[in-house]
């Protein structure tokens, strides 16, 4: 019987080695004459295990890990296509911790099929909540997704099933889903590894928000930075179109959707949803004024859903096993579950897919391992570079919406980086204030002049100028950029600015170095 070994070809196991282990285990199998063949699958998530080669067994799939080529002679020579022992042994993956504590609902095939076999796909249950949404009225399927209380999985958290509602009501000749995969907060890869290890899963979603909303035609909004998820997303919809599952007969049924993929130039802006819609159309990537909201003027002027990649891919475990399975996760008005990105300065940096609800503590501590250099944690930044940094005092705040706005914080895409004792906060400050600057796309003044006006001020305060004064300066650009800013980019650089000021005032007090030179 032919052994199948699993390596993967997400991106971050390629950063890690993973093409050159594919390289030495297709010649260990060449130069044994074994009967074993190749899999390139996604990435569990398990980034410090990175790259990690598992096998399929009698008694299940063995992991090993992380494995470098210089290892895969001797894994051969330790048994490894009938899971013998070797150092890197990890045994079962899914008993691994980091793997064994997760609620995987949206990522439970990610690193475990081929992410472009339609045939594997469907073996681990995919397809089942198009085929139960093609059997249903449009409507009941925007109510559905509506009762399991899904969100935006990409920033603010807006009702999913809203949007949804208001293209299907809104009457036009043309409708569009578009799918915002411009990932570019620091710390997040989920996108990515969806697209990467699992695309299907994300064609279904889109592809049930068509039938939905009456949309024919879908667009994905992938960054250029992603080259590897846009091949394996190119070659999922030509999969996916040959085998009838897009085209004017959906599956069979009378439903005709569509859908393409494309490419953005890598402005941090167009990960706004109007910016998007404009780099679409081929125009400048800046901010449109709303209303019109995208769901009744959107794409070329048509009612548009825009829904981030985590919350299309969650539809189908949605309309597979009800709403409320879905909903019976999670807490408060989060439900579900949320793939948590920890990286920075962190011993067990991954993809942790979890139901809201675990502090920012247990994430950090338990789940992260604390930090790889084993000084004490000092900040936590949650929700990319315009989210806040939070203190271990805060670290008892649920992982909720909520619970993250109500501390003046905000969950975002959930990307976790972790900083250490060492970490300046004046100049995670002036960092972000600098972000805004080169990636605002100009069009408002609060955004485009105040986060300038900002590096100059942190600077003065850096070098001990006026810094009281100073200090009420900044805080008076960061008022005037959260309330006057076309979008999120302007309104929420004043969370890590503020966040630094208020949680770690010793950071922009002057040093007695500096007072000692006066």
């Amino acid at each position: 019987m032919t052994v199948t070994i699993y390596i993967p070809r997400d991106s971050g196991a390629l950063a890690l080695g993973a093409e050159k282990v594919a390289k030495a285990v297709a010649q260990e199998i060449e130069t044994r004459g074994l009967d074993a063949k190749i899999v390139r699958n996604g990435s569990r998530g398990l980034y410090w295990l990175e790259p990690m080669v598992e096998v399929a067994t009698d008694a299940g799939r063995v992991a090993y890990g992380p494995v470098t080529a210089k290892d895969v002679a001797s894994l051969f020579d330790a048994g490894l296509t009938s899971g013998g022992e070797h150092k890197l042994s990890l045994g079962d993956p899914e008993k691994i911790p980091f793997l064994a504590k997760q609620t995987r609902l949206t990522f439970a095939r990610c690193g475990i099929t081929d992410p472009l076999s339609l045939e594997d796909y469907r073996t681990h249950g995919g397809l089942k909540g198009l085929e139960n949404a093609i059997a249903m009225t449009p409507a009941d399927v925007v109510k559905q997704v509506t009762d399991s209380g899904l969100r935006g999985r990409g920033g603010a958290g807006f009702p999913t099933g809203i949007k949804w509602k208001t293209v299907l009501d809104t009457t036009a000749d043309r409708k569009y889903i578009v799918c915002n995969a411009d990932e570019g907060d620091s710390a997040t890869f989920a996108d990515r590894m969806i697209m990467e290890g699992d695309p299907f899963v994300l064609i279904e979603g889109m592809t049930i928000a068509g039938i939905a909303t009456g949309a024919t035609k879908g667009f994905v909004y992938i960054r250029s930075e992603y080259p590897h998820a846009v091949a394996t997303m190119q070659k999922a919809v030509e999969v996916a179109r040959k085998a009838g599952v897009l085209g004017v007969n959906v599956m069979g049924s009378p439903n005709a959707f569509d859908m393409e993929i494309r490419v953005g130039a890598g402005a941090y802006v167009c990960g706004e949803e109007t910016s998007l819609l404009n780099s679409l159309e081929g125009k400048r990537g800046i901010v449109r004024a709303k209303p019109p909201l995208p769901a009744i003027q959107g794409l070329f002027g048509k009612p548009t859903v825009i829904n981030n990649v985590i919350s299309l891919a969650s539809v189908p475990i949605v309309m597979d096993r009800g709403a409320q399975h879905y909903k019976d996760f999670g807490m408060g008005r989060s439900r579900g579950t949320i793939p948590i990105q920890i990286a920075g300065n962190a011993k067990h940096g991954g993809l942790f897919e979890a139901a809201f609800g675990l502090t920012l503590g247990e994430i950090v501590d338990e789940i992260g391992g604390g930090t790889v250099t084993g000084r004490p944690v000092k900040a936590v930044q949650v929700g990319g570079p315009l989210g806040a940094y939070f203190p271990r005092s805060l670290f008892d705040t649920p992982f909720d919406y909520e619970a993250f706005a109500a501390r003046d914080g905000l969950i975002g895409h959930a990307g976790i980086t972790v900083f250490d004792d060492t970490a300046d906060m004046l100049k995670q400050a002036r960092f972000a204030m600098e972000f805004c600057a080169i990636e605002s796309c100009g069009k408002c003044t609060p955004c485009r002049i105040g986060s300038t006006r900002g590096v100059e001020t942190i600077d003065k305060i850096a070098h001990n100028i006026e810094p009281e004064k100073n200090l009420a300066l900044v805080t008076d650009l960061c008022n005037t950029m959260k309330f006057g800013s076309l979008c999120a980019l302007g309104g929420f650089t004043p969370y890590p600015v503020m966040s630094a000021i208020n949680h770690f005032p010793e950071d922009f007090r002057p040093t007695p170095v500096a007072q000692a030179a006066e």
